[in-house]
């Protein structure tokens, strides 16, 4: 069925191959709803709105409806024979096309022409391997294996922060280092906006009015195959060890279910607000603790972020598979915390997190001001 699909899309889309559409020059295909200000700003720097059309996952349709709101033209897709029918062909008339995400039609998609596909990835940094860098893939079948390159090979531009993320595309997926775009990620701007953090501080008094009066430990752990959520005694203990302190456990999108059950019986000292998000968290946490999650880079970011820990007690195990960053240790600010003893010996510390070679390593190009360069940038392109 999936090489059927991709069949179906190669077809479409070399019927469509001389289309243009003086009308559509922008596509932005989103499946994460964390860039919004970057398709607004984008959309505001186009001569019409009409010029840029989102298509979006249905996980994000809350995202879609505000921009929708903002005047810009949205549509759902999924990859179903009505996506490659309808939404295909506006691809295929974009002189502009932004993806956040691996979208694997894109390997049955005749490259339109003159036109850019660009990868706007969906976090600053990378902890865990993907791609070629992951264990499954060189066990994965050689069509498989050449299909997943047909899709690395589609972008022609990968927007980075750093030269150190720009090298993990290079390796992970086998391109060239001059695709590498060093600007910035758009979707970091927010952590340098005292605008931005009134209003998640504005949320979360609503709902958790007692989180800004005390220290807020937020445990992030990040998502495993086949993962069950548990606490077990000694990392509730644990994560307990300043009396004073509220810990606060986030979970994957994945793992969401479990957030709504734990929700119900929370301790006093260990809450789940699911109807929070994970950036508005974020912006009242002292402390943040977790493994192998891209949520540290963005962290590393806040003025208010005073320690960072990393509870990796499965740390071998993990570097096998799914495989963790070469050299990741050298460039943590803070070293891997194994056991509840020493994460719990670190949260009494309370010691204060030296970001500056963190940052300099993986935000290198995040500054507040990544959206009006990307912007920018790709405005002039269409402009030539």
């Amino acid at each position: 069925m999936k090489a059927i699909y991709i069949w179906l899309v190669r077809f479409v889309s070399i019927l469509n191959y001389f289309s243009r559409s003086k009308d559509r020059q922008v596509v932005y295909l989103m499946s994460f709803g964390n860039n919004l200000n970057f398709i607004a700003r984008l959309a505001d720097a186009l001569p019409d709105r009409n010029q840029l059309l989102v298509l979006y996952r249905p996980s994000v349709e809350v995202e879609a409806t505000e921009l929708a709101a903002l005047g810009i033209p949205v549509m759902p897709f999924q990859d179903n024979v009505h996506f490659v029918l309808e939404g295909v062909p506006k691809i295929m008339q974009a002189r502009l096309i932004f993806c956040d995400n691996y979208y694997a039609f894109l390997g049955g998609l005749v490259h339109p022409r003159h036109a850019k596909i660009v990868q706007l990835w969906h976090a600053n940094g990378a902890i865990k391997r993907f791609g070629w860098g992951d264990p499954k893939t060189v066990q994965r079948s050689k069509t498989d294996q050449r299909r997943f390159q047909r899709v690395y090979n589609q972008f022609d531009d990968y927007v980075v922060a750093s030269q150190a993320m720009g090298k993990v595309f290079e390796e992970s997926y086998r391109v060239p280092a001059k695709r590498m775009q060093l600007l910035g990620y758009p979707r970091s701007d927010r952590f340098f906006s005292e605008d931005w953090k009134q209003t998640a501080v504005r949320r979360v008094q609503r709902v958790a009015p007692d989180l800004l009066t005390q220290r807020v430990i937020l445990y992030a752990p990040t998502y495993r195959e086949n993962m069950h959520f548990e606490l077990s005694k000694d990392l509730k203990e644990a994560l307990m060890a300043d009396p004073d302190a509220v810990v606060v456990v986030k979970l994957h999108p994945v793992l969401q279910k479990y957030e709504q059950q734990f929700s119900q019986a929370s301790h006093h000292q260990i809450r789940f607000y699911p109807n929070l998000s994970t950036t508005d968290l974020l912006a009242v946490s002292e402390t943040l603790i977790t493994d192998y999650s891209s949520i540290a880079f963005d962290f590393s970011l806040l003025s208010s972020a005073h320690s960072l820990l990393f509870y990796m007690s499965d740390l071998e195990a993990y570097a096998q598979n799914p495989g963790i960053q070469p050299h990741f240790v050298k460039w943590l600010p803070t070293p891997p915390l194994k056991t509840p003893a020493e994460l719990k010996q670190a949260i009494i510390a309370d010691q204060a997190t030296d970001y500056s070679a963190f940052n300099h390593h993986w935000n290198t190009y995040n500054d507040g001001q990544a959206t009006q360069r990307v912007v920018t940038y790709y405005c002039d392109y269409l402009g030539k």
